[in-house]
């Protein structure tokens, strides 16, 4: 049985990875931090799962994770936890740097002193790209990140190209665009259009505040791009690849789609612009390439922005209509 070793278990990928993980036949290992409070909402369904195991650590702690993956002796490490909420950034950004930059050598320094032989993989951001160079992002194009979130994602995959090529290690970084799902964060702009909506919809608020309506952004379906991770890591080789649809859509769009999903007919009456979510630095344009995962990898993504839009807020009437009750 091969064993895999996911940090971040609790957010919305590495619930998603888990799950696959387990449907493969592996015995899974989520790395978790001890706190007065666990949240584990996102894998409650799997919790109890015969071949799934919580492990205690943190990733700004070296020994916790070093002395987790001594013990368990992974076949793959998939780095998945970080501070990941880029308006966050600006407000905590050295704990954001300890944590998506640094943690990530952290976890290097321990898969190649615990145990060198075990598969690496980074979760790579398409925000490192920022003020993109050129259009569509490629795995060639320059970075320009534009906050401290995209800036530590670029420390941690660059350091991970070093952990390779020094160490020969199989060590790998998937830059996945943006990737949404029900299990998304409120705080995420996408699952706060869908909430509001539901919530609009229900009568329980009247209008959704938001930033920069004309951000554009390449989105996808999380559970598709957990299976790009586990692909990565079956290859002969270790290499980066970009994980995207190549289609770009607004935020606008994204409101748009979400208020005729349920049943609003105009939906500039309930949007209102809300400074406070403006970003000092804004993304104007994300869009990727994924010519090479299409090819190598044979990945393809199965849901469309339409698709993905309904998922998430027929997804948000049902729970809100259950709170209601």
């Amino acid at each position: 049985m091969k064993k895999a070793f996911i940090t971040g278990i609790t957010g919305q990928d590495g619930s998603y990875l888990a799950e696959s993980l387990l449907s493969k036949g592996y015995k899974v290992y989520g790395l978790t931090r001890r706190t007065s409070t666990q949240n584990f909402q996102r894998i409650e369904h799997i919790i109890h799962h015969e071949n799934l195991e919580l492990v205690s650590g943190d990733l700004l702690d070296q020994h916790s994770i070093t002395v987790a993956l001594k013990e368990i002796q992974p076949d793959e490490v998939y780095n998945l936890a970080a501070q990941s909420f880029v308006k966050t950034s600006w407000d905590q950004p050295v704990l954001t740097g300890e944590f998506t930059a640094i943690g990530v050598t952290r976890m290097l320094e321990a898969v190649r002193f615990a145990c060198p032989e075990a598969r690496f993989y980074q979760a790579s951001s398409s925000e490192m790209f920022g003020k993109v160079q050129e259009v569509p992002q490629t795995e060639n194009t320059p970075f320009y990140p534009r906050s401290p979130y995209g800036v530590a994602k670029v420390y941690g995959h660059w350091i991970t190209i070093n952990y390779r090529e020094s160490f020969n290690m199989f060590a790998v970084s998937g830059i996945l665009f943006n990737h949404e799902s029900p299990r998304r964060g409120l705080e995420f702009v996408t699952r706060k259009i869908a909430n509001a909506v539901a919530r609009i919809k229900l009568g329980k608020q009247q209008f959704v505040e938001l930033g920069n309506l004309e951000a554009k952004r390449d989105w996808g379906f999380a559970k598709d791009y957990v299976e790009a991770m586990w692909l990565m890591l079956q290859q002969d080789h270790a290499d980066d690849f970009v994980i995207a649809t190549g289609e770009t859509h607004s935020v606008g769009e994204f409101l748009e789609l979400s208020c005729q999903v349920a049943g609003i007919s105009d939906w500039r009456s309930v949007y209102r612009h809300n400074p406070k979510y403006d970003r000092p630095a804004e993304v104007d344009l994300l869009i990727g390439d994924p010519s090479k995962a299409k090819q190598k990898l044979g990945w393809e993504p199965s849901v469309t922005f339409a698709e993905l839009v309904k998922i998430m807020t027929e997804a948000e009437l049902i729970e809100e209509a259950k709170d209601r009750d």
